[in-house]
């Protein structure tokens, strides 16, 4: 079994995060609970990456603080949580969080990643659910802008995870389906919050850095339809868009509402 020491890593999260010492917003719980969905295909892509031995120590590292932050934002949600409905939504996740965590805890295997794949897709679909009951509670664009671009965090792991399971050329069916299919969701959303009429001067060079880095991506994208992999330049890469989306999803929750 696959010991994971990532209590230390939670207790730190949560006595730091500075969002456990005072009352969020509408747009911080979209960012947040957004953020659980990217850490449910983060959790997974870096379960793949040590299966597939591509940057083993940094992958083991990511994948305790993820299971760490994914815990320190369901206290922090649980605290939010503005109605019964996104009271309820909160136990799906948790319930499915308790099986999925128990699962990536264990040594990564050939034989579990295909069940890691099946739990991040349930767990994603809840987040997802959350997301959209949260969103819906402030109605507001800013909210609409949070969740639009939180939402390609967890695409560029969510490929990035996808890529790594072709690559390790697993028995399940969809698989290139799925991946061609968040590729269409990222540029389409790129394009959307780029003609955004909300957009700073600041968030629109954000834009134009994070479409050249997806367009640098894509080449890797395209050796792989002649089986010609590079696993380790998608982790890279996917890591750059993430960092990407992380600023402007912030930059995003601090337009007025």
């Amino acid at each position: 079994m696959r010991k994971k020491n990532w209590c230390g890593l939670l207790f730190g999260l949560v006595f730091l995060s500075p969002s456990l010492w005072a009352a969020i917003g509408v747009a911080e719980a979209v960012n947040l609970s957004g953020m659980q969905r990217m850490l449910s295909q983060r959790i997974a892509k870096n379960y793949l990456m040590i299966g597939t031995e591509v940057r083993t120590e940094q992958a083991s590292r990511q994948l305790d603080e993820s299971l760490a932050r994914f815990e320190s934002n369901l206290l922090t949600l649980d605290d939010y949580a503005a109605s019964p409905a996104i009271e309820q939504q909160l136990q799906r996740v948790s319930l499915h969080w308790q099986e999925y965590r128990s699962l990536v805890l264990q040594r990564p295997e050939r034989e579990s990643a295909v069940r890691v794949l099946s739990l991040s897709d349930q767990l994603l679909a809840e987040c997802e659910t959350l997301v959209a009951q949260i969103e819906r509670s402030g109605a507001g664009r800013t909210a609409q802008l949070v969740n639009r671009s939180g939402r390609q965090r967890m695409l560029s792991q969510r490929i990035a995870k996808l890529y790594l399971a072709l690559s390790w050329k697993l028995p399940q069916q969809e698989l290139q389906t799925q991946f061609g299919q968040a590729v269409d969701e990222f540029s389409q959303a790129l394009e959307e919050l780029r003609i955004a009429p909300e957009n700073t001067t600041e968030i629109n060079a954000a834009l134009v850095k994070a479409s050249a880095q997806w367009e640098f991506s894509q080449q890797g994208f395209h050796l792989s339809e002649d089986a010609r992999y590079v696993p380790t330049l998608i982790s890279i890469t996917s890591e750059t868009l993430l960092k990407q989306m992380e600023d402007l999803t912030r930059a995003y929750a601090e337009l007025p509402l």
